[in-house]
């Protein structure tokens, strides 16, 4: 089965917070978090937005670039790591809000800032056995729900928002490589633990880390080898060149990982697509978001060959090669 990538979308919260806000309650300044991590500003939910109405509107954006009903859905795959509740899901609650009015399977996905990837592999292997027409991929996450505030390190970094793709069957194939894969984090570098509550058969326990907590040398490390290694597998797998990439939109987790990646790839940095500046990092909400600026910017045109990376906490990583419609 041929499937395409024929779509995208995206949500951002209303409310951006500047760098020179944090400075009102963290020891840091402009200057420093850009120079650091290359981040200006992000936006930030208030009010009613959350991770499920910010993957409503991705989906809803995707649905109308393509020309598309809800009804035509067949299948829906959201990546989130912040979910507005255990039970439904967002997936779910996402079908119920575009008003999907047929009996069609919505499932989450959590495989932190390669979630996308991790979907878009999961909706392309389900498409193929079930024989579906269509699947809409989201990545939704909130980020600041989970972010310690009072941590210098990692606050500075994290954003919300939403992306989402469509996929469907075609005659050509559009997708013409998919790597997933991971290692384990046998010193826990990126975490966040729920407290257990107790039950008649089970004590409380607690979590020195209920909010999300990153060893960053140590992730930086990691993220700068996955990245490096699932680009290569992936070119590879599809036997094309760097060269022949229109563009690389990784995962926009810190500017200085991805130059960093590109300067050890030997690829020019200005092939990859960056946004973090001005959104910052959004966890499995990051590529889809980025795709979908590159996108509408007028940055793709038909048959270009763009490579999706992602790499996250698990310790997840994983890569796509596209060719745009």
């Amino acid at each position: 089965m041929a499937i395409q990538l024929i779509a995208t979308g995206s949500a951002l919260p209303k409310r951006i917070v500047p760098n020179r806000e944090l400075e009102n309650f963290i020891d840091t300044s402009d200057e420093w978090i850009y120079t650091h991590t290359g981040v200006r500003e992000r936006h930030i939910i208030e009010n009613e937005e959350t991770t499920v109405s910010l993957g409503t509107d991705a989906a809803k954006a995707a649905l109308e670039m393509a020309g598309m009903q809800p009804d035509e859905v067949d299948l829906i795959v959201c990546s989130t790591i912040t979910p507005d509740c255990e039970v439904p899901g967002c997936a779910p609650r996402i079908r119920q809000l575009l008003g999907v009015t047929r009996d069609i399977p919505a499932l989450d996905i959590n495989a932190n800032c390669t979630g996308c990837i991790y979907s878009l592999a999961t909706a392309r292997g389900l498409m193929e056995t079930l024989g579906l027409e269509t699947a809409l991929v989201i990545g939704s996450d909130t980020l600041s729900t989970i972010t310690n505030w009072e941590d210098r390190g990692t606050c500075i970094l994290f954003g919300d928002g939403a992306g989402a793709f469509i996929l469907r069957r075609s005659e050509e194939e559009g997708i013409l490589a998919v790597h997933i894969s991971g290692r384990n984090d046998d010193e826990n570098v990126l975490v966040c633990n729920w407290p257990i509550p107790e039950t008649p058969f089970y004590p409380a326990k607690t979590s020195m880390h209920t909010k999300l907590y990153m060893d960053g040398h140590k992730v930086f490390s990691f993220a700068v080898g996955a990245l490096i290694d699932t680009i290569q597998y992936t070119l590879g797998q599809a036997g094309v060149e760097a060269s022949a990439l229109k563009a690389i939109v990784p995962h926009q987790a810190n500017a200085r990982i991805i130059k960093s990646t590109a300067r050890r790839l030997d690829i020019p940095v200005e092939k990859f697509y960056m946004n973090v500046d001005r959104v910052g990092n959004t966890s499995s909400a990051s590529v889809p978001i980025a795709l979908d600026e590159l996108a509408r910017s007028g940055g793709l045109q038909s048959g270009d060959l763009v490579l999706l990376a992602g790499f996250g906490g698990g310790l997840t990583y994983g890569s796509a090669l596209v060719r745009w419609k």
